[in-house]
């Protein structure tokens, strides 16, 4: 198994991907083909496996306004017959040792038994537009005592 950058060559194998492992949904593969389009700062990281993706992970800048206070931890994906095998996990710990990832606040909608395993803490502040109450979004590194609503890129709500 190698992690490496996602390249412009293998945005269709990440594409399927995330058909894949979102069977039944678009949202997913639109959002990322979206930020591709449009341009915006996107982290991106893929497993490969005999030449097959077989995981990818993305980050998109998160803003307190019109500044940018972290990132958003959205999607991640693990191909259907590679889950449960410690590749989504591989993949997210790599991430997280990256410069440009471990030393940002990070936010995540999402399992939070998978996410505590990584030091992701249930969040408080900001508030995510996209759950009540907060409900399984987390954060690391976030310090932010003051409420706001946490943005996302326009792509997020598009669909």
């Amino acid at each position: 198994m190698k992690i490496r950058k996602l390249s412009p060559d293998i945005y269709a194998k990440a594409s399927a991907l995330l058909r894949q492992a979102f069977p039944g949904s678009q949202y997913e593969e639109q959002l990322v083909a979206s930020l591709h389009k449009n341009e915006k700062v996107i982290h991106e990281w893929v497993c490969i496996h005999t030449n097959k993706v077989v995981a990818y992970i993305a980050f998109s800048n998160a803003y307190n306004g019109a500044e940018v206070c972290g990132y958003h931890l959205a999607p991640m994906a693990v191909k259907p017959e590679f889950q449960h095998q410690g590749m989504g996990s591989e993949l997210l710990r790599f991430a997280l040792r990256q410069n440009i990832i471990k030393e940002s606040t990070l936010y995540v909608l999402g399992n939070p038994g998978f996410y505590k395993n990584f030091g992701f803490e249930p969040c408080f502040n900001p508030i995510c537009p996209f759950t009540k109450k907060n409900k399984n979004f987390y954060s690391i590194r976030n310090d932010d005592v003051a409420p706001f609503i946490v943005g996302y890129e326009p792509e997020f709500t598009r669909g």
